[in-house]
């Protein structure tokens, strides 16, 4: 659409692939939105997709009900790469980024104008809420987002960027984050170089969005905790995202400190083995925690100590590749 027709005061940019059901949320989401539609556009990335979201996009696109643009990829080259594509094509001094698992709440743009009007110039993080009717259930398989104040990862689920920010920093590192092992914590990464940049950043609780609670399973879970692509390089880039992220500066997780505390207790010489409670007694506990926590049962015990082994092997790998300690 032309300049000259429509300006709109934010562009909202959306990666997505193969998730049509959750875009179909987002989408919705989008049309509720109480600002007035010739204020604002969309722009959803389809990052290669081979499910039912091309049909979907396309059937918005001639509905005509939101100013939506749909650039389709037909090869997936990650999120980083998508983002940066779609807001190369926004038209807005604003670029608003959400997720395709995400649904905005009705007044989430004008919120964040508002926000952006009171902080000319700053870069504004809005609430991210698990979607209350996906709670029903309990447990160690479920995966969700919820960010109530600001955060230090700046995640693209719900984050607003002045476009001259984006400009002078370059936007996402696609270089970087679009290939293996590092397709991961790109958003963390443009944040902070933002911020070093002399950025400013804002949190503006009441430009929420509902963030899906997706139910894995136990092998899916344990699949995506082996998953190679952490956001590992983010965190070694940016010691700062370390130390208010990281516990000891070490150890992504609390978890993972533990864990390697009750796993020294298995080496210790006969001679000191009295300090075995001292050494493993804190991770049992925070899996009794964990497991009360989630209402889960006690026999998945053995499965969170598995998982967190896996994260544990997972990290410490990407970590050699970016040649920083890292646990």
């Amino acid at each position: 659409m032309s300049p000259d027709r429509f300006s709109p005061e934010v562009s909202v940019v959306v990666a997505t692939r193969n998730r049509a059901p959750r875009l179909r949320g987002l989408l919705d989401g989008i049309r509720a939105q109480t600002l007035d539609r010739d204020r604002f556009e969309l722009i959803v990335v389809d990052d290669g997709s081979t499910d039912g979201t091309p049909a979907l996009l396309e059937q918005a696109t001639r509905g005509a009900e939101i100013n939506l643009r749909a650039i389709r990829r037909t090869e997936g080259g990650g999120p980083a790469g998508a983002r940066q594509q779609g807001w190369h094509q926004a038209e807005a001094p604003l670029i608003a980024f959400t997720d395709d698992d995400c649904v905005p709440w009705p007044d989430w743009l004008e919120q964040a104008l508002a926000a952006a009007r009171r902080h000319p110039g700053a870069i504004i993080q809005g609430s991210t809420v698990p979607a209350p009717a996906e709670l029903r259930r309990r447990g160690p398989f479920l995966r969700t987002v919820e960010i109530r104040q600001l955060d230090d990862s700046f995640q693209t689920c719900n984050i607003v960027y002045p476009r001259g920010v984006l400009e002078e920093v370059g936007g996402f590192d696609t270089e970087t984050f679009s290939r293996a092992p590092f397709l991961g914590g790109e958003d963390s990464d443009l944040g902070w170089r933002a911020l070093k940049g002399g950025a400013q950043m804002v949190f503006a609780s009441e430009a929420g969005v509902h963030h899906g609670v997706d139910w894995l399973g136990g092998l899916d879970k344990a699949k995506l905790a082996a998953r190679p692509t952490l956001p590992m390089l983010a965190y070694a880039r940016h010691p700062e995202l370390r130390e208010a992220h990281f516990v000891k500066g070490i150890f992504w997780k609390g978890s993972h400190y533990l864990l390697v505390r009750a796993l020294l207790a298995l080496v210790l010489p006969r001679k000191l083995r009295w300090l075995t409670p001292w050494f493993a007694g804190p991770y049992l506990l925070e899996i009794r925690d964990r497991l009360h926590e989630e209402g889960t049962p006690a026999r998945f015990a053995p499965y969170l100590l598995a998982h967190d082994l896996v994260e544990l092997v997972l990290v410490t790998r990407a970590a050699i590749r970016c040649r920083r300690l890292m646990i």
